[in-house]
């Protein structure tokens, strides 16, 4: 045991994979419904390996943080620059109002108890689940005419206080927003109804938009032969395809086979007795069509054809803006079903009045050749890839880092995004650019998330390996009355942004809910609130203020440590 740990003590990136094996093991660890979470997790065990006095040296931790924040800018840069728009202007002020509560509230709040710089800034972090102030706001400190002594003592007290606040920062979240919000905005059978209704208003029924429902209802592929006495001397297959649509069951014919030949299908193709044809559509409305059209076949010869599902980027010269409604009239949609999307990592709800933004990434599925063609008309077809435009990446950083290391001196104190701040800034603009030009700049989403996931926890990793030492005192010197100011910081902002979604802007129950969750950046609280009023349509108002809220509660780490 002294051989291994004079080995990580000689080579302390061996710590910090010691740490993320760890943390990653124990963040998946659940009581109930109750976990650490992964961060959370990381940084207790950095801590605790922490207390071998293991020294990590060089940029290593700020190289990570960087890859983190880029990635964040990115993944949402095209939701923040969309909510600008006129449309996305009260979710904005919504966002920004909300956020100014949560800093204001830190602020207050650390003032009246008498915290120092680092504690004020943990407690920010911890209490509003934003671990990335951790980084922007230790930059900010290392930054300030103080002695060296100090920062370290300030730089130090962070995780201390973010892991204090963090665990009701999250758990707390998800329950107030779940259990109290629904009571808040007038209980929560009122506020089930309204999700209903939304949905219904949307689109969602079967009797308005019988086409759109949940991704889990698959799209499939059915083979019949006709004897039914409606086709008489024959009928066209157009002419199947629109009597079935006004039965309210939009199914297509991909394939007909006539007197043991498989044919092309025309929309002027005359099907007769005896004919075998090939339905698609969802599941629920193919099965029984045996019953009118004739008993189904199983034939594997005619079942035998090309279907493919597609990822496609809706671009703002395509139909941005757009409803799913709109796309699914065009010609070219024959055929084709969207099964999913996708804005900013979040899954929107598929309903018919589903505005479709630039950025989006829509799942499209069909026969081979009526979705590739659907897909170069709707947008850029983002195929699958392993290769992440490293390019784009090393060069969003370099410039965000040098546009965030310039500094302004007010009163003798620099102030200045930081090298952090500006890779965030930069990964916006960057993530808004590829969502207008998606030809370059590509992360496919596992990059993404080892940019995002690792890249923080290794950061984590190394900020509890340096508190380690320091941390038992410092959690001796806040005490347990920090737990209860960080879950009054945390719950303020919460209750306040319901009350603003209410009486204020005036937003639907389902969209109240889901800002609220966004303006906090908390997707474990939205996917609560979904289960508790057992809809999808709070994602609807979750990605412009997320996009947002992550940004602006980044930057405040800068601020409360300029307020304090």
């Amino acid at each position: 045991m002294e051989w291994i740990i004079n080995q990580l003590r000689v080579h302390p990136e061996l710590a910090i994979f010691l740490t993320i094996f760890a943390g990653f093991w124990i963040g998946r660890l659940k009581i109930g419904k109750f976990s650490l979470g992964t961060v959370t997790s990381v940084l207790l065990v950095g801590v605790l390996v922490g207390q071998l006095n293991i020294t990590v040296d060089g940029p290593m931790k700020a190289v990570f943080f960087l890859l983190f924040l880029f990635a964040v800018g990115y993944k949402v840069g095209p939701q923040f620059f969309r909510g600008l728009k006129k449309d996305g202007l009260p979710q904005v002020g919504f966002a920004v109002l909300m956020c100014i509560v949560s800093l204001l509230s830190a602020w207050a709040l650390a003032k009246i108890m008498g915290y120092n710089v680092g504690e004020a800034a943990g407690l920010l972090a911890g209490s509003q689940t934003i671990s990335a102030v951790i980084g922007v706001a230790e930059d900010t400190i290392n930054g300030l005419g103080i002695t060296d002594a100090q920062k370290a003592s300030y730089i130090n007290a962070i995780p201390v206080a973010y892991a204090v606040t963090y665990i009701f920062g999250t758990a707390g979240s998800a329950w107030i927003l779940a259990s109290l919000g629904p009571k808040l905005l007038g209980g929560l059978d009122k506020v089930k109804a309204d999700c209903k209704e939304l949905e219904a208003k949307m689109g969602s029924s079967e009797a308005d938009e019988p086409g759109f429902a949940p991704a889990l209802r698959p799209v499939v592929f059915r083979a019949y032969k006709i004897n039914n006495e409606w086709f008489g001397k024959g009928k066209r297959v157009t002419d199947l395809e629109s009597y079935l649509n006004g039965q309210g069951k939009r199914l297509f014919v991909e394939r007909v086979r006539q007197r043991g030949i498989v044919k092309e299908v025309k929309p002027n193709l005359i099907l007769k007795d005896n004919d075998e044809v090939v339905l698609s559509g969802r599941r629920e409305f193919v099965i029984g069509e045996e019953d009118w059209i004739g008993p189904e076949v199983l034939d594997a010869q005619l079942l035998d054809f090309p279907a493919e599902t597609l990822p496609v980027m809706v671009t703002r010269k395509t139909f941005a803006g757009e409803t799913i409604a709109t796309i699914r009239k065009q010609k070219f949609m024959h055929g084709v079903s969207i099964r999913t999307i996708k804005r900013a990592g979040i899954n929107v709800p598929v309903l018919a009045q589903t505005v479709v933004d630039a950025g989006d990434m829509l799942e499209v599925t069909g026969m081979k050749h009526e979705v590739e063609a659907a897909a170069k008309q709707m947008g850029y077809i983002d195929r699958p890839t392993n290769q992440t435009d490293m390019i784009f990446v090393g060069l969003g950083i370099v410039i965000g880092g040098l546009v965030g290391a310039l500094s302004l001196h007010l009163g003798g104190i620099p102030i200045s995004l930081s090298t952090s701040g500006g890779a965030l800034i930069a990964g916006l603009v960057f993530g808004w650019l590829r969502s207008k030009h998606p030809t370059f700049g590509g992360i496919p989403e596992p990059s993404l998330w080892v940019l995002n996931n690792v890249g923080l926890n290794m950061f984590i990793a190394v900020v509890g390996l340096a508190a380690g030492p320091s941390f038992v005192t410092g959690f001796k010197e806040v005490g347990a009355s920090l737990f209860l100011v960080g879950a009054l910081v945390t719950a303020i902002p919460l209750i306040s942004g319901l009350l603003m979604g209410r009486y204020l802007f005036k937003f639907h129950p389902a969209l109240t809910l889901g800002c609220t969750a966004g303006a906090r950046t908390t997707t474990a609280a939205l996917g609560a609130v979904q289960d508790a009023v057992e809809s999808e349509t709070p994602a609807l108002g979750y990605t412009v203020t997320y996009a947002v809220g992550n940004t602006l509660l980044i930057i405040w780490g800068v601020i409360i440590v300029l307020m304090i």
